[in-house]
């Protein structure tokens, strides 16, 4: 179990708009720490496709005190597109790698996940793909960096459910293609996830626990509790669809059926 988190931000912020956003993600992360408390990371990504990391072996409550994160922070300006935290309970791959730790970063592809892939060592052979660390969630990020996401929505829809039911186990996923800066993927498979739109600050907020967002917001905001074995892909700069919603919606699966492993 670990806790994700996301924001995806619509639009070019004033200051107070920045210093409410930057108050309501941290504390997104230190409401996830009981859901991990071994490791907490984010990253910010800009339209430039740039972005800055930062990962701790220390509990989220502890981390936002940091030197660091308020390094983090202050980098944090207003033309910011997409801000992702994790906290981690590890379940393969041991802390003291960094590389472990989430947000993970496999070619284009930037991310965060909750859950357990138990064929992750047979799809690195399989997939002849070049593993740089042992987490299992490593192997979810590295067959998405092999899929176009420039693609004709038809073939991107099918190149994803092709790639889901290789996984075996559990996920839920945020990740970016930094080539497509401000679209967020989520692969929302069997692990929690709700996201709510404030139109205030044209601000999606993803997060693996729902009552946070009712903490957030207060008791009458509108959250949606998002259904399962779903990919949802979200860009609020996009003009075809109402605001804060999925601009690509459609099923996939897993291949929990067929589990190999190179055991």
């Amino acid at each position: 179990m670990c806790g994700l988190t996301g924001i995806v931000i619509g639009k070019k912020y004033n200051k107070k708009e920045l210093k409410r956003t930057k108050e309501l993600f941290t504390n997104i992360l230190i409401e996830h720490e009981e859901r991990g408390r071994e490791a907490t990371g984010v990253v910010a990504i800009w339209p430039d496709s740039s972005f800055i990391i930062k990962k701790s072996l220390l509990p989220a409550g502890e981390f936002v005190k940091t030197k660091e994160y308020l390094r983090f922070l202050k980098k944090l300006d207003p033309k910011v597109s997409i801000i992702l935290g994790h906290t981690r309970k590890p379940t393969k791959g041991p802390l003291w790698n960094m590389d472990n730790n989430h947000p993970i970063v496999v070619g284009n592809i930037i991310g965060v996940h909750n859950g357990t892939i138990k064929n992750d060592d047979h799809l690195f052979n399989s997939e002849g793909l070049k593993r740089q660390s042992e987490v299992d969630s490593e192997i979810i990020f590295s067959v998405l960096n092999e899929i176009n996401f420039g693609d004709h929505p038809e073939r991107f829809t099918h190149s994803i459910q092709e790639t889901t039911k290789k996984l075996s186990g559990s996920f839920t996923t945020l990740s970016v293609n930094i080539k497509y800066p401000t679209k967020i993927l989520l692969l929302k498979y069997n692990q929690p996830m709700s996201y709510h739109y404030s139109r205030q600050l044209d601000t999606l907020f993803f997060t693996s626990r729902y009552l946070f967002l009712r903490k957030a917001f207060g008791k009458s905001v509108i959250t949606e509790a998002l259904p399962g074995k779903t990919a949802y892909m979200f860009d609020l700069l996009s003009n075809l669809v109402p605001k804060g919603e999925p601009c690509m919606k459609f099923p996939i699966e897993s291949g929990n059926n067929i589990v190999k492993t190179d055991d």
